[in-house]
């Protein structure tokens, strides 16, 4: 019985050893802002089409619109930007490559 309890208290302080050690790994952590170039100039929101070509040129290519609403993409070097229908809702830095 004394071997047995022993034994337990053993294997309880073992396993609290276990879990109360930390685990050890490395991490980068890289804050979105400094993914990639500091200053990309891209359009804002809300401007048309022609506002967009005419400021910024026409774009490497243009992609068709789909779905409901229709969205199209004009892809820029650096960068991409999305028109719901004639205007820009958004436009995303291409990452580093």
């Amino acid at each position: 019985m004394k071997k047995s309890l022993a034994l337990m208290l053993i294997m309880g302080a073992t396993g609290a050893l276990a879990v109360s050690m930390p685990a050890a790994a490395d991490s980068v952590a890289v804050p979105v802002g400094q993914q990639g170039e500091k200053q990309v100039d891209t359009p804002n929101r809300g401007l048309n089409k022609s506002q967009v070509a005419q400021r910024y040129g026409e774009p490497a290519s243009r992609k068709a619109p789909v779905g409901d609403p229709p969205i199209s993409r004009w892809v820029y070097n650096g960068y991409t930007v999305y028109f719901e229908k004639d205007y820009v809702i958004h436009a995303v830095r291409h990452p580093n490559q």
